[in-house]
């Protein structure tokens, strides 16, 4: 078989792999060699490549797209995980923008469902870091963008770093809409210190702040602390939160809204 033959089989099946993982989550490189018939070191060398695309994370004998505490999970897998809860989430949050402001919208799939629902709200100037956010707006009729410029990252699919918080702290918003991997004791965490560098940045830049949070990431933490729940003018959450995740959040005193499917 020649080169350029084999370098299209394996192409072939590292999307085979890529979509097999997004919908498992976590498997070991033993089993995956097995599914796909191949040998052990080439599986290994696959995974490798995965991991190097930004795509997976490697750990001993196996391999995951699903978060820990110190690591998050690629935009394609976050994009689809809870995503029945997020759209409801979105539906709720819509009602905050109004026509004739500006928005900050964060680089994280929850916002994303809302960017989707902002057709109609014009005039509306929307700010994001967010390329997928961008793509997603782009030509809508009335929605006036600006991008946040910045060091791209794959694995979020956005713009981080310096560039990108220096060109936040220019600007002053009516509102911003984000969300973040982990929530719990009244605080926000997030696993990547560059990300929080950017949600702190962007909380500063605006009037009013809303946090889009799905309940799965309730009762969990991360390496780093973002800001504490209060901060924010409200927390929307998904029906799956338990009535003593909801107690516990009003107990201390943080503005919380259920949004019903």
């Amino acid at each position: 078989m020649s080169e350029q033959n084999l370098s299209r089989r394996r192409e072939e099946r590292l999307d085979e792999l890529t979509a097999l993982l997004l919908s498992e989550g976590t498997a070991t490189a033993q089993d995956l060699a097995e599914r796909f018939d191949v040998s052990l070191m080439t599986m290994h060398r696959d995974l490798d490549e995965l991991e190097r695309r930004g795509l997976v994370r490697k750990f001993r004998g196996g391999v995951t797209t699903q978060p820990s505490g110190v690591f998050e999970s690629t935009v394609l897998f976050r994009q689809q995980a809870m995503t029945t809860q997020k759209q409801a989430i979105a539906r709720a949050a819509r009602r905050l923008v109004e026509p004739g402001t500006s928005i900050m919208l964060d680089d994280s799939t929850s916002v994303l469902e809302l960017a989707k629902l902002l057709d109609g709200i014009t005039p509306l100037r929307v700010v994001t870091n967010f390329l997928t956010g961008l793509k997603t707006l782009a030509g809508t009729q009335g929605i006036s963008l600006t991008a946040l410029g910045g060091d791209y990252d794959p694995n979020h699919d956005s713009f981080l770093g310096v560039g990108c918080v220096e060109a936040i702290e220019a600007l002053r918003v009516d509102a911003v809409f984000v969300s973040t991997s982990a929530a719990a004791e009244g605080l926000a965490y997030h696993q990547e210190q560059h990300i929080v560098s950017v949600k702190r940045a962007m909380l500063a830049a605006a009037a009013r702040r809303f946090l889009l949070l799905d309940s799965g990431k309730l009762g969990r933490v991360a390496l780093h602390r973002v800001v504490p729940l209060d901060s924010f003018d409200l927390v929307i959450v998904d029906e799956g939160i338990s009535e003593e995740q909801l107690a516990d959040l009003r107990e201390r005193g943080i503005a919380v809204e259920v949004a019903r499917a």
